[in-house]
Formats: C-alpha cells, sequence, structure tokens
C-alpha cells in the first residue's frame, strides 16, 4: 500500500486498515472501470459516495453521481430510469445494511426484468472473514434476487467483470447483476482498459443486447392460426416495452385486425384509442373498469397470444380468466416462461423482432379477414366503451369531497403533451391504469407490479425524469406509500429534477382495508393514520405544492406543477371508501347515491 506521498505504508499505518491514506494518482482499478461503464452509455451512477475511489474516477470522465437518501429508494430509482431509457442503470452501497437495503429493490428488477448493476463495495480483503466493520457474506444476500453475483479479485479483471455484468444483465431475460469488490482492489494500478469492440444488435449498455427471432417455419404456424381463429385476442405486458415492440405490435393489429389487451405492465404498448383495443385486463374487472364489458369477449376467446407476460396471477384473474378451451401461443425472451401456465405454441425471441418477422409473414393476406374482424368487433368494442363512460360518470363528475379517484384521474388525463405517467403500488397503480387512456403505442406508464412494494413510486418517478429530461413525470401514489419515500424530495430538489407527485391523501391503507374487509369482515386498527400536511413537508425540503380538495382547485395545482421549476407536490384530499375496480372486492361496492 502507498501512501499519498507514494512512501510505502509502515507496518503500524497497514494495521489502520481501510483508514489508511489511499493514492489515487495513475490509473487504477475505479478508472477502469469507469472507463468500461463510460463506454456502455451510462451517464449517471446512483449512490451515496461508496466506493468512493469509483465515484472520484467515474466524475472524471463525466458520469454524474445521484446521491439518494437511502438505498432502497435509490434502486427504486435506478429501476425507472432503466424502464424509461431501455439503458442499464448502475448503483453502488458500501456492504453490510446499505447492501441489505438494495435487495427488496433488486427483487422487484428481476420480476419486472430491468437490468440494473449494482457495485458494491467489499471490506478490505485483509479483514475477510474477521467480523470486520459491516462485513456480509454478499453473494447469499443477492443469491435469490440477482441474475449473477461475482467478486473482483483480480485487477487486471476488473474491466472484463465490469463488461460481462452489462452483458449478463442486458442480454437473454433482463435483470439486476451484481460486482462486489473491496476499496483496496478498487485502489489497485492496472493496464488501461481496452475499447469496446463488441458487435451486437444492440450497443453495450442497451437492452435488449441480443434480438433472437424463432425458426421461420414455427412463425408461420402462428401466423395461419392468427388469421383462422374466429375470436382471437392479443395480450400485451410489460416485456413489449422492455423490447421496444410496440410499434410491431401496432403494426401486426392493423395488418390482421386483431383485438389487443394489455396486463398493468404491458399498460401503454396498447393505442387503446384503437378500435379493437379492450384496455387492461386481468382482476381489475369490476364495476367501472373500461375492460367489465367486453369480458365476455376475453371469456370466450378461441385463439390467445401472450407477448412479453409472465402470465402471472394478477394479469389472469387468478389463471380463471381465459378460456379453458382455448388455444395459447406465447412469445417471449425467457423459455422457462413459455407454457409456464398455458400449454400451447411457444416462441422463445425477442419481441420486437419476433412481431417484425411475424409481420411479414402475414404482409398481403390479411385484407379480407381485416376488415371482417373490424366489422364484427368494433361496434362491440365502442359500444363497451360507451357503457363503461355512462357507468363511470357519476364518479368520474363527481363534485364530492374528499374527492373520488375516479374525479382525480379525470383531471389529470387534462395533461397534455409528452408525460411519463408513473405510480406506486397497490392503489394507485391501478387507478392509473385503469383511467387513463393510452393514445399512441409506446407511451410510459411505470409501475412497481413486479412485486408491486409500497413507495417505490416517487423514486422511480425521479429515475425516469433524469432518464427522460425533456418528458413531463407525473406520479400518482397513495399517502400510504409516499410515507415510505418522502425524503427522495429532497434529492429531487438537490438534482434538480421536477416531478410532479399527486398524494391520494385519503388516510388509509387502502388495498389493506379492504382486503381484511373482503376476507374477514373487518379490518386492523393500523388501516388508519393521522392527518399530515405533505404540502408543508415538501416546503420543507425545498419544494413547493398546494392542497387541494375540489376539481377546480386540482386543475389550477396542476397548471401550476407543469411550469414548476423544482419538484411539486399536490395534496389530495381524497374519498377513504373508494376503491379501485377489483373483481374480489366487488361485494364491498356501494354505488354513489344521487
Amino acid at each position: 500500500m502507498q501512501s499519498t506521498s507514494g512512501a510505502a505504508a509502515s507496518p503500524q499505518s497497514a494495521g489502520a486498515g481501510s483508514w489508511v491514506r489511499q493514492n489515487l494518482s495513475g490509473y487504477r482499478v475505479a478508472n477502469a472501470m469507469a472507463d468500461v461503464l463510460k463506454a456502455a452509455g451510462v451517464r449517471e451512477i446512483f449512490g451515496q459516495s461508496c466506493p468512493t475511489a469509483l465515484f472520484l474516477a467515474a466524475e472524471a470522465v463525466g458520469i454524474r453521481q445521484i446521491g439518494y437518501r437511502t438505498e432502497n429508494a435509490g434502486a427504486a430509482m435506478a429501476d425507472g430510469a432503466a424502464r424509461v431509457s431501455r439503458q442499464i442503470s448502475v448503483i453502488t452501497a458500501q456492504n453490510g445494511p446499505a447492501a441489505a437495503l438494495l435487495v427488496a429493490g433488486f427483487a422487484e428488477a428481476t420480476k419486472a426484468s430491468v437490468p440494473i448493476l449494482a457495485i458494491v463495495q467489499e471490506v478490505p480483503r485483509s479483514n475477510a472473514d474477521k467480523n470486520a466493520f459491516q462485513e456480509l457474506d454478499h453473494h447469499a444476500l443477492f443469491g435469490a434476487c440477482a441474475k449473477w453475483v461475482r467478486r473482483i479479485d483480480v485487477a487486471e479483471r476488473a474491466a472484463e467483470y465490469v463488461e460481462r455484468a452489462i452483458r449478463i444483465a442486458t442480454s437473454g431475460r433482463p435483470g439486476p447483476v451484481v460486482l462486489l469488490v473491496s476499496p483496496d482492489v478498487l485502489t489497485q494500478t492496472c493496464e488501461k482498459a481496452a475499447p469496446i469492440t463488441q458487435d451486437s444488435d444492440e450497443p453495450l449498455g442497451r437492452f435488449p443486447l441480443d434480438r433472437t427471432v424463432p425458426v421461420q417455419a414455427r412463425l408461420q404456424k402462428l401466423a395461419d392460426a392468427l388469421l383462422a381463429a374466429k375470436r382471437p385476442l392479443v395480450v400485451a405486458g410489460g416485456g413489449v416495452h422492455l423490447s421496444g415492440a410496440a410499434e410491431a405490435l401496432a403494426r401486426l393489429q392493423a395488418l390482421a385486425g386483431l383485438p389487443m389487451a394489455s396486463t398493468n405492465m404491458g399498460k401503454g404498448a396498447v393505442d387503446e384509442t384503437h378500435p379493437l383495443a379492450l384496455g387492461v385486463i386481468g382482476n381489475t374487472m369490476g364495476t367501472r373498469s373500461p375492460a367489465k364489458f367486453l369480458q365476455p369477449y376475453v371469456e370466450s376467446a378461441d385463439f390467445v397470444l401472450f407477448v412479453g407476460t409472465r402470465t402471472n396471477e394478477n394479469g389472469t384473474a387468478s389463471w380463471s380468466l381465459f378460456p379453458k378451451g382455448a388455444t395459447f401461443a406465447q412469445i417471449d425472451i425467457d423459455s422457462q416462461e413459455l407454457g409456464r401456465n398455458y400449454a400451447g405454441m411457444r416462441f422463445a425471441g425477442d419481441a420486437a423482432a419476433t412481431l417484425e418477422a411475424l409481420c411479414g409473414l402475414l404482409e398481403g393476406r390479411c385484407d379480407a379477414v381485416t376488415r371482417e374482424r373490424i366489422a364484427e368487433f368494433a361496434p362491440m368494442v365502442e359500444q363497451a366503451r360507451q357503457d363503461h363512460l355512462e357507468e363511470l360518470a357519476p364518479y368520474s363528475r363527481s363534485d364530492a369531497t374528499p374527492m373520488r379517484p375516479e374525479r382525480i384521474m379525470a383531471e389529470l388525463a387534462r395533461c397534455e403533451g409528452d408525460v411519463t405517467w408513473v405510480a406506486d403500488a397497490s392503489y394507485s397503480s391501478i387507478w392509473l391504469v385503469q383511467y387513463l387512456r393510452s393514445s399512441r403505442p409506446g407511451t410510459r406508464f411505470v409501475t412497481p407490479r413486479g412485486i408491486a412494494g409500497l413507495g417505490w413510486g416517487v423514486p422511480m418517478a425521479i429515475g425516469a425524469k433524469i432518464a427522460r429530461p425533456q418528458s413531463r413525470v407525473i406520479c400518482l401514489t397513495g399517502d400510504g406509500g409516499f410515507a415510505h419515500c418522502w425524503a427522495e424530495l429532497e434529492t429531487a430538489r438537490r438534482h434538480a429534477v421536477p416531478v410532479t407527485i399527486a398524494v391520494l391523501n385519503n388516510g388509509v391503507l387502502g388495498f389493506q382495508i379492504n382486503a381484511e374487509e373482503s376476507r374477514f369482515g373487518t379490518h386492523t386498527d393500523v388501516c388508519h393514520f393521522g392527518d399530515i400536511d405533505y404540502v408543508a413537508i415538501a416546503r420543507a425540503c425545498g419544494c413547493d405544492g398546494r392542497r387541494v380538495a375540489t376539481a377546480a382547485e386540482l386543475r389550477k395545482a396542476l397548471e401550476a406543477s407543469a411550469q414548476s421549476k423544482v419538484p411539486f407536490v399536490i395534496d389530495i384530499k381524497t374519498d377513504p371508501a373508494a376503491f379501485p375496480p377489483i373483481t374480489a372486492f366487488e361485494s364491498q361496492f356501494k354505488p354513489l347515491q344521487a
């Protein structure tokens, strides 16, 4: 070990372990790692300055540090940034508790297939397995929530491992990866990182890195099946967004006249103004749902094509929504997902490339079928939309106070321009995907529905705004979820990230209270909590905001937030009895009284 003067450290000073002054002159492991990140298009690293040597090296090559307040929120920021940019995000953490706080966010990223690289500081190698301060078995810690975990022990291989980690995170089914490195390795000298020479479908750092396509003969069978179906249905999941496949999906719909629906995470993949768009389906098709009146069609489909969806519990109404007699087909990058819940035709491949190849096989064959389908199904879809609007009207036009969420969503829907919509988990995401219409394929609705943890909406919105600064970012969160993360208002203000945060302030944990009432006919005390002035919290953090109780006040607050140069919190007094159209809660639904 060298001192800053270059002299060798004495045995006494060496015993000070990680507190010995580090020499960062010359080219070191930290520099090699930063160079690879820069070459992979990384513009920010989310972290609280550990490992410090890496941040100093990254700053020298123009990579910005985003310093969050809590690691769990930092992981959600990195997740949000990766989802809207389709570029790998990078986050760091100190060993021990900071690393442990990444686990929940990485579990979400694993289930939602979002590539994030975590660079986690280890204890110095000389202190390993001696109960050093905050020492933890990070391999075991991340084993269930990361795609790949490795330790960098050899200086000459540091750049290689960073490049390999990025390739693994962004290829196949994307997901989070972890590199473990001790501070003494980071400060070792090494050869300059070699230039990236990779030849792939996307540049290093972008995803999906490789765009695979099933063999043509099998795709021909799918094309024939789509044309032969009498009541076809396409269900788009979050994988459509991860692949950038929305335009290809729209082309398929236009070519073959296919009724299309989406899952919660697939929201925005389908243009919901299209005459054959069914909306979001799954376990939220109860009273007031846009898809309620189209459920008979879904339940009678004879051919169902899943694209980029895990066919999970919520997206399939506990695997009860689709008819058992239907024929199923599935396109997914992960062959393990094919046939997991619905046996049928398997197509392992990238969604965008596979859909484009499928369209090529359908070109020139569909005109008559498409005309027939539009003539048969478009009037049905239009009637369902009109029936929905009539059923929703008493709620979306209500002037009651506290405000109905349906009316709140009607006001949010008035926002124009390039908007990236973000929501927290639980009710916030359901209100958002049910009542805001996707007006073009590829509109981004970012929701943490992988494992649906509370408190991730606001940091995801911050990450999304950092990745797409040109887009207005509006986040919908409940007061329960907002309380998990309001410290990140200061992060957003410090880094000049002017997001709009609409808080549904109803004083209850919404999903929890309705779930308990459904199962037990009563609820626990903690479902209620005290009144809090969220605008006061925002202003204490150097942000702005308004408390609103009426539609007119909300409209003015949204206009003001659009002009704000700092994060803007809209504290909306919301009806605590309102809940989204979750089918399982229909027994609790009480229509508004005239």
